[in-house]
């Protein structure tokens, strides 16, 4: 039976869904929460659709099955193969996927270039065809595949001197854009903001839509009348498909801001 005391759960790729997790946390930190992250499977970007759905699908139906109060959907590339098929198929139960920020990194200033860094698949997909025609008035807009930077999160070296050689060649044929704008378009991305500054300077502005998620994820508990007492202490318990990851999401998680 699902209760206010029934877990939230997160379930990514990887590690990357730790910086959905992290906003979910900041945002409502007496909640229970189980964190799935599927390195063993990582990178699902470079994988086929149906793939990335079958494992997004199991992944999700084993944690509902231990009774989740709601599921977060905290990847980009799981989200544009695999979300409306569970909604559909789970249509009483919340679910919340992420979609890049592209519309606010739109709408920051006049006519910006909006690089949007996202996995190959979240580019190709239809979804994000539609949210590039909703804005390419008010942007110029770049799609931008950087499959490196799942691997280095995933690999411990978010922040590493491999990372800033890895961006220096990525974004070396922007490097003279004006109004600037980054689009983290896959939740392991937020890991390399430090890296990316240091590449592209602290003036680039950077949208992520984790903070997003983290709200609406709240505002369909809430509808539902399953918010945990405020006063209660939250938990978080990590788990992984390759157990040896389980300590790099606990640090990333104290680690960002």
């Amino acid at each position: 039976m699902i209760t206010c005391e029934s877990p939230i759960a997160v379930i990514d790729s990887g590690v990357g869904g730790i910086s959905v997790l992290k906003r979910l946390w900041q945002l409502m930190p007496n909640e229970k929460y189980i964190y799935f992250g599927d390195s063993k499977n990582a990178p699902y970007g470079v994988k086929p659709t149906d793939e990335i759905k079958k494992l997004t699908f199991k992944n999700a139906e084993k944690l509902m099955e231990r009774g989740a109060k709601a599921l977060v959907i905290a990847c980009n590339t799981a989200t544009a193969a695999a979300a409306a098929d569970l909604r559909e198929k789970y249509p009483s139960f919340p679910i919340i996927g992420l979609e890049p920020a592209l519309k606010p990194a739109a709408l920051s200033g006049d006519h910006p270039t909006v690089i949007v860094m996202a996995t190959e698949l979240t580019l190709r997909e239809k979804k994000f065809a539609g949210l590039v025609s909703r804005f390419e008035n008010d942007a110029k807009i770049i799609g931008l595949p950087a499959p490196g930077i799942v691997e280095l999160v995933e690999g411990g070296k978010a922040d590493s001197r491999e990372m800033d050689e890895y961006l220096t060649k990525l974004f070396l044929p922007f490097r003279d854009e004006k109004q600037l704008c980054i689009v983290l378009g896959c939740t392991h991305f937020p890991f390399a903001k430090k890296s990316i500054r240091r590449v592209m300077g602290e003036d680039v502005l950077l949208f992520d839509g984790a903070f997003g998620a983290a709200r609406h994820t709240k505002e369909l508990i809430e509808e539902k009348n399953l918010l945990r007492d405020e006063n209660a202490k939250g938990e978080i318990l990590f788990e992984n498909s390759d157990e040896g990851h389980i300590e790099l999401s606990k640090t990333l998680f104290e680690e960002l801001e």
